[in-house]
């Protein structure tokens, strides 16, 4: 039988999900950058080319926000593992009685989307676009 305390296991679980919602936020990412490249390239219009990037920008504040319920975790099960104590699992549990309502989880999305590391590409690309359509008037 494996002797691994749950708390490891749980961390390991949790940290490979966390890891891959980072993967998934620099795919949205690299998607705004080629959807806007290609939309200036084949002259699309304005406005649709800044709706996209604009969906796709709150889409990744959505996805980080999800991301951010594991590392609530995370940080739990590491404080419980430097204080030496082991608990039972508890991540779908602690995030049922946390949970907001819907407006919550809108600001919660837009909070997550207005973070620097979020927004930094999704600012310059829109920035690009407004400049495209300057200079080729």
């Amino acid at each position: 039988m494996d002797k691994t305390p749950q708390n490891h296991i749980e961390w390991q679980t949790l940290q490979q999900a966390y890891d891959k919602y980072e993967f998934g936020s620099l795919v949205i990412k690299l998607l705004a950058v080629v959807l806007t490249v290609a939309g200036i390239a084949a002259t699309m219009q304005l406005c649709w080319l800044l709706a996209i990037v604009a969906i796709l920008w709150l889409q990744d504040g959505i996805w980080k926000t999800f991301q951010s319920r594991f590392e609530v975790r995370l940080l739990q099960i590491e404080r419980q593992l430097a204080d030496n104590t082991q608990t039972t699992p508890a991540f779908n549990s602690d995030w049922q009685q946390q949970r907001p309502g819907a407006v919550g989880l809108v600001k919660a999305y837009i909070a997550n989307s207005l973070k620097p590391t979020v927004m930094y590409p999704y600012v310059v690309l829109m920035v690009l676009i407004g400049l495209s359509y300057v200079f080729s008037a």
